[in-house]
């Protein structure tokens, strides 16, 4: 290597005033009136929105912090964070099984993939519900013969909400699976050689060496993943699970106020939605360090363009 260094960039001094020169931001009009307009619009409606009667904010004020809409976001909230642990470790074991050089590894999770991903959501949650019409049943015994270890009623076993569990767990586990397998084909082949070199066995490279480094690919999808699971809790209502958007049901099947209660069920879903996306944002940048990615900047941020920097550095300024 050359120890030569760069020419240094020299300023020219022969204009006296060129150290009160000052560099003044391009100014982006339009963008400023894009948005005034946009703001315009959105006041224009929240205000529409807040004078239209058949909303009755009365119902929606009495009903928003009633006990039974907290009842189904109890069972919202457990449905989702089971139904994307059971999803996300299945579909982990799923994608390794479809990396696998073995036939029988990947065509099982080839299939499972093919299955689950191919048929509707709705399809598979009225599966689940109404499996004791296909099997009044479950026993587990012997093949063929006559001993039965276990034996039960399929209704006893599959609640409503156990079946709503199942139907998304494995549908997640499905989509979750394609996710991790993307973020394992991102890592570099040379960290799992160098690994193996050094007497690590495959499970062992693949939970210290691989899955850490893939984890920058699949957090973020995976956290849409768990927004959008959280979301399609609301599809279990056809079986009765008793989650948030059920009991808005059985709520306006009785008071006929749909919009109402549906505005309701909106708002929880939204401030959800919203709380979800802050742990989300923070791994991405813990899991974005050393790329591009760990200058991950919040969409509030964002919106306000850069309004919030200039306001600091201008009263650190006076502060001086």
């Amino acid at each position: 290597m050359s120890d030569t260094k760069a020419p240094a960039v020299t300023v020219p001094k022969s204009d006296p005033h060129a150290q009160d020169l000052e560099v003044v931001p391009l100014r982006n009009y339009g963008r400023w009136i894009a948005a005034a307009a946009a703001l315009l619009a959105l006041v224009g409606l929240i205000g529409s929105l807040a004078k239209n009667d058949n909303l009755h904010w009365d119902v929606v004020g009495h009903y928003l912090f009633a006990d039974l809409i907290f009842d189904g976001l109890a069972t919202t909230l457990w449905l989702t964070a089971a139904a994307m642990a059971l999803g996300l470790g299945l579909g982990t074991l799923i994608a390794v099984m479809r990396l696998s050089s073995s036939p029988v590894l990947y065509g099982l999770a080839t299939v499972f993939v093919w299955f689950f991903r191919g048929t509707p959501l709705l399809v598979q949650i009225i599966f689940w519900g109404y499996a004791a019409a296909l099997y009044q049943y479950v026993k587990v015994g012997v093949p063929f013969t006559d001993i039965t270890f276990f034996q039960a009623e399929t209704n006893s076993l599959l609640t409503p909400a156990i079946a709503a569990l199942l139907a998304l767990g494995l549908n997640e586990a499905a989509y979750a699976s394609e996710i991790v397998r993307a973020g394992i084909q991102s890592v570099d082949p040379g960290q799992t050689e160098a690994a193996h070199s050094l007497g690590m066995r495959p499970a062992l490279t693949m939970r210290r060496i691989v899955l850490p480094q893939a984890m920058r690919v699949i957090i973020p999808p995976m956290g849409n993943e768990t927004i959008n699971m959280l979301k399609m809790t609301a599809l279990v209502s056809v079986i009765s699970a008793h989650d948030l958007m059920s009991n808005i049901q059985d709520v306006y099947a009785q008071n006929y106020q749909v919009i109402p209660m549906l505005v309701v069920a909106s708002l929880w879903y939204l401030a959800l939605v919203t709380l979800l996306s802050v742990p989300q944002a923070w791994l991405e940048r813990r899991y974005g360090r050393g790329t591009t990615r760990a200058g991950y900047v919040s969409p509030f941020r964002r919106m306000l363009g850069g309004a919030v920097e200039r306001i600091g550095k201008n009263s650190k300024e006076e502060s001086r």
